[in-house]
């Protein structure tokens, strides 16, 4: 319950008076009077707000959303008594969102109901909810305010940012493939899928030879068939503390180093089922969790929905523990992807790790470059502070091009990349293997 603007001036006015009763004492009676029948009418028109019914509210809004991307919360009050309803509507967006548009007063007449619109962006993934609205009703005379809960508590899920994946995946489709280096790879063999009929070789199983084909042509004829292309890609994040790092982005947005690998997983995702690839993740760096290599339809949901709640940590990754479970759930031979932050000091576990990892599997250490260092290598050197931070930039890329030197000779593919460019990067590294039929 709030004082309304109209009784907070009545109140002001009634003051001033009070300073000229104090000069004229013979209009004390009256000051009483005029007191007195402010204080009964502001208690009638209370007593009135006080048994106004609180408006009906509807919140109207996609149950998942994505992380950056505006979108409208559309709000529905009805009125459900019988009489006019002055109201200031203020919705209850999570903590991690921001919002434009609110708060609105609205104008409702008996029974009557209205729609309304603002604008909210999610700021960070994971569960949320939206809380009841908070009415504040005015008075009928408008002299207070009553404060209402209105609408129920609104789940949401915020995933990872589906315009700026969108944007990415286009290139995947059946007409761009070409674009960016999509080959149709065949393999001559003895799979399960039949290619073509030939004349018999020397050499040929006779299992392969088509009975049918010989006695029609009066020659031996060998069935050929196309050998299974279908592989394992193993993508393993890396949760720790690097990843929460962020880079300004020219548009404005901020996602951090995670959000970023996130976007190019599930975007290689994509593209590995599409040529047939069955595609699972595990996560580590504070944070554990599988998800079992699969080729249907719905892998890639499952692996947004596996990892679109999870936040960064201050943890260390582990890159041998990380390896061990891979070597303990991959007994087949698959593509593994590592998408983490590398520094000069992960040497001492992570090349361990790898080649742990090259004993069975083919590996591909994908690592975020701040780009910072690529700014602070082109901006004009017109300062002494901007020598020493260009000198420095310099020595950090030659010191970690020495890591990746050694990282390669452990046997492992690198991809060393800034945060915007990984997902296209990495398609095109993956790419780049399948059609050299590395994997």
């Amino acid at each position: 319950m709030l004082p309304g603007t109209r009784l907070l001036w009545t109140l002001a006015a009634l003051a001033a008076l009070a300073i000229a009763v104090s000069i004229f004492p013979d209009l004390q009676a009256q000051w009483t009077l005029l007191a007195g029948a402010l204080l009964a009418v502001s208690l009638v028109d209370l007593f009135a707000a006080r048994r106004i019914r609180t408006p009906e509210l509807e919140r109207l809004l996609p149950a998942t959303l994505a992380l950056g991307v505006p979108v409208d919360v559309r709000l529905r009050v009805r009125n459900v008594s019988a009489s006019p309803l002055s109201v200031e509507l203020t919705d209850h967006p999570p903590h991690s969102f921001e919002s434009h548009g609110l708060p609105r007063a609205l104008r409702l007449g008996p029974m009557q109901w209205t729609e309304l619109a603002y604008e909210a962006r999610a700021l960070a993934r994971g569960e949320a909810a939206f809380a009841p609205a908070e009415l504040r009703v005015y008075s009928p005379l408008k002299l207070w305010q009553i404060t209402r809960r209105a609408g129920e508590a609104t789940p949401v899920r915020v995933y990872p940012n589906f315009r700026a994946l969108a944007r990415y995946t286009l290139l995947a489709t059946d007409n761009r493939l070409s674009q960016i280096g999509v080959l149709q790879v065949r393999r001559r063999g003895e799979g399960t899928e039949f290619h073509q009929l030939r004349e018999y070789r020397e050499g040929d199983a006779p299992r392969a030879i088509d009975w049918k084909a010989t006695a029609r042509t009066g020659r031996l004829i060998s069935r050929e068939y196309e050998e299974e292309k279908d592989q394992r890609v193993l993508l393993v994040i890396d949760c720790g503390r690097r990843m929460a790092a962020k880079d300004d982005a020219p548009d404005g947005d901020r996602l951090s180093h995670f959000d970023h690998t996130l976007n190019a997983a599930l975007l290689l995702a994509h593209v590995a089922l599409r040529q047939g690839d069955a595609v699972g993740m595990l996560t580590m760096g504070g944070v554990e969790r599988w998800c079992e290599p699969r080729k249907s339809v719905g892998a890639v949901h499952a692996l947004l929905n596996r990892a679109y709640d999870i936040e960064p940590t201050l943890a260390v990754p582990d890159y041998e523990l990380a390896a061990s479970q891979v070597m303990r759930r991959m007994r087949r031979r698959a593509l593994v992807i590592l998408l983490t932050n590398l520094r000069d000091e992960d040497d001492a576990t992570l090349l361990p790790a790898l080649k742990l990892l090259r004993t069975r599997h083919l590996v591909v250490l994908a690592s975020l470059r701040e780009a910072i260092i690529s700014r602070a290598l082109g901006a004009r050197v017109d300062s002494f502070d901007r020598a020493v931070t260009h000198a420095a930039a310099a020595d950090y890329l030659v010191e970690r091009s020495r890591a990746f030197r050694r990282i390669e000779n452990a046997g492992a593919i690198t991809l060393d990349v800034e945060p915007e460019r990984l997902p296209i990067a990495l398609v095109n590294r993956y790419l780049g293997l399948k059609r050299a039929g590395t994997l």
